[in-house]
């Protein structure tokens, strides 16, 4: 289970010395690692079709799988068969390579695989080594990969790379792991092929020079129980629970809240394992949760719990330019 990360990470408190001296020696490493793969020292693997990958520069979420979704079904609708490479952070057994369905356990599967596998129908396989789920993917007869989260994981060879950043929280303090959240230093950002914000300062897409707007949004929720979508409206001026196990919660607070719902929160940490008691707020009111959530619920899901399914929306001139890209 992940952890929930430092408060110095984003909001300007004094980092710790001893954080700040591991930072340099993970500073090092990354350089190092990096200087290897450019100096072909260490070899990527390429398979025979195009890979795009999905990522970002700092720990957490920043909203690299409603972007994976997207980039699925366009890609589908545009004569495609994609498949989608995930390490499956958290899942149980993590040495072992799997095909994952929409019905596979989250333990086994891992939360985002099995969400981006009920929402697209999609072949999804997890595997430590991207470039192994590559080659499967491609032997199971799929012509393009993506890879979700796979930004630092230089071993599989990359067409096109897709850098998601949060909007709101950019880089936090702009310090490497731990003493701040950049799994790379920020100068990586400029060798990537797009580099897309995810909202801004109020949910608002404020991107700057090279960058592409992409907004989360919602219209409905989905019974978890079984049943028809219910408009997100029905909960406006009511009070709900609103659970979140990702890495930014108060973003899904914020959503529902400009919806007119009244929020009583719950964070959890990023891939929590949840359990029925997790659910249990000692009164009966409407608990709404992340689809990434839901996927881990269903099994001790009641009546008076909702799955709120985001879709990611992006300028048609992105599509357009990436197609472009894959075009032979």
């Amino acid at each position: 289970m992940a952890r929930k990360p430092p408060s110095w990470w984003f909001d300007g408190a004094r980092v710790p010395v001893s954080a700040r001296a591991l930072s340099q020696l993970y500073a090092s490493a990354v350089s190092t690692r990096s200087w290897l793969y450019r100096k072909r020292l260490r070899r990527s693997v390429a398979v025979e079709v195009p890979v795009i990958v999905v990522g970002n520069l700092i720990a957490g979420g920043s909203g690299k799988t409603p972007l994976a979704i997207a980039l699925v079904e366009r890609l589908r609708a545009a004569g495609y068969t994609p498949g989608v490479a995930s390490r499956g952070y958290g899942r149980e057994d993590e040495k072992h390579a799997r095909w994952v369905e929409a019905d596979t356990d989250p333990r086994v599967g891992g939360d985002e695989p099995v969400l981006i596998a009920a929402r697209t129908g999609a072949k999804v396989r997890v595997d430590r080594d991207r470039a192994a789920a590559a080659r499967a993917l491609v032997a199971a007869g799929c012509d393009v990969v993506v890879c979700d989260d796979g930004l630092q994981h230089y071993r599989l060879r990359r067409d096109i790379e897709i850098e998601v950043i949060d909007g709101r929280r950019r880089y936090g303090n702009g310090l490497l792991i731990p003493a701040g959240p950049l799994r790379e230093r920020a100068a990586r950002s400029g060798s990537v092929d797009f580099r897309v914000v995810n909202g801004g300062a109020e949910g608002v897409a404020e991107p700057g020079f090279g960058e592409w707007p992409m907004r989360l949004q919602t219209s409905r929720v989905q019974p978890m129980r079984g049943g028809r979508p219910l408009p997100l409206a029905t909960f406006a001026n009511s009070r709900v629970h609103a659970v979140a196990g990702i890495g930014d919660p108060e973003r899904f607070f914020s959503t529902l809240r400009a919806q007119g719902i009244a929020v009583v929160p719950h964070a959890f940490p990023d891939h929590h394992r949840y359990s029925a008691a997790d659910l249990q707020f000692g009164s009966d009111l409407p608990v709404l949760m992340t689809e990434k959530d839901a996927v881990k619920c269903r099994p001790f899901a009641a009546d008076r719990h909702y799955s709120v399914p985001i879709t990611a929306e992006l300028p048609e001139a992105f599509w357009i330019t990436l197609l472009d890209r894959l075009a032979p």
